[in-house]
């Protein structure tokens, strides 16, 4: 089973404009509108089985309504996670709303949510997901919407990770976007259960450098992830296949170890 731990897609009531207003942004074109229907079609066309539905809180208004609609996406293709807004005043209580739902993690970003990733003030939403046993993704690395102050930088994201020890934390784009020689040198390695996802790596991070991680990481904690819209699923697993690794550790990442994560 092929398994991609990081998609979007948007509420059809919002989908039009989030992914123009992105696109514009980053400076590229999208392989979907952000709707549900078309990140299906794409999932069979790349050979991807099931999805893990990535939605954000950008503003502490928005996570109950967000919660809803990503429940809403529960089906035989999705796995969808909720977002919570670490400045909103019930921030906690959503987390525990979220596994009443029955969705499966919560993702943060901190340039979109403003917040650094060793930030104490996220202490009690990271604390109640630990409780909740509630996986966390973070967004971590470079981000064009804050290309001057990166909020999840790889020394930071260590303090944070140390401080939530038995946390199931996920560092998107494979630890640090853009920061791999951080992530292998202060990152790759730490214990407990600390995985790296592979989102938006396919041209951007060189094979050798990913190799050295996932080595020096393990590869029972990678998980693929695309970014899709924003990237093809196939090209990361191509990128992924033509790893110099053992057979046995790209079947984890592509799949295995987001079973086990999961507990699917």
């Amino acid at each position: 089973m092929v398994i991609d731990f990081h998609v979007h897609a948007f509420n059809p009531k919002i989908a039009e404009k989030a992914i123009s207003v992105l696109a514009q942004r980053c400076g590229i074109t999208p392989y979907t509108r952000g709707l549900v229907e078309q990140t299906v079609e794409c999932m069979d066309r790349w050979g991807v089985d099931k999805s893990v539905l990535l939605s954000i809180a950008t503003k502490p208004s928005q996570q109950t309504v967000i919660n809803d609609w990503a429940q809403q996406q529960e089906s035989h293709r999705f796995i969808p996670f909720g977002s919570v807004h670490p400045d909103a005043q019930d921030a906690v209580e959503e987390v525990f709303r979220i596994k009443q739902r029955g969705l499966h993690g919560i993702k943060l970003h901190p340039d979109y949510q403003d917040f650094m990733v060793d930030d104490p003030k996220v202490d009690p939403v990271l604390d109640a997901a630990q409780q909740a046993d509630l996986p966390v993704i973070f967004h971590s690395g470079f981000d064009v919407l804050s290309p001057d102050l990166i909020h999840c930088m790889a020394g930071p994201a260590l303090k944070m990770i140390k401080r939530h020890k038995g946390l199931k934390i996920i560092l998107a784009h494979l630890g640090c976007n853009d920061h791999w020689q951080d992530v292998y040198d202060i990152l790759a390695g730490v214990d407990g259960e600390v995985y790296f996802d592979t989102a938006f790596t396919s041209w951007r991070c060189p094979d050798d450098i990913m190799t050295k991680i996932i080595r020096k990481h393990g590869a029972d904690r990678i998980l693929f992830g695309s970014d899709m819209p924003w990237d093809r699923p196939d090209r990361i697993r191509d990128k992924i296949l033509g790893l110099k690794i053992s057979d046995d550790d790209k079947e984890k990442i592509l799949g295995i170890n987001a079973q086990r994560l999961l507990g699917l």
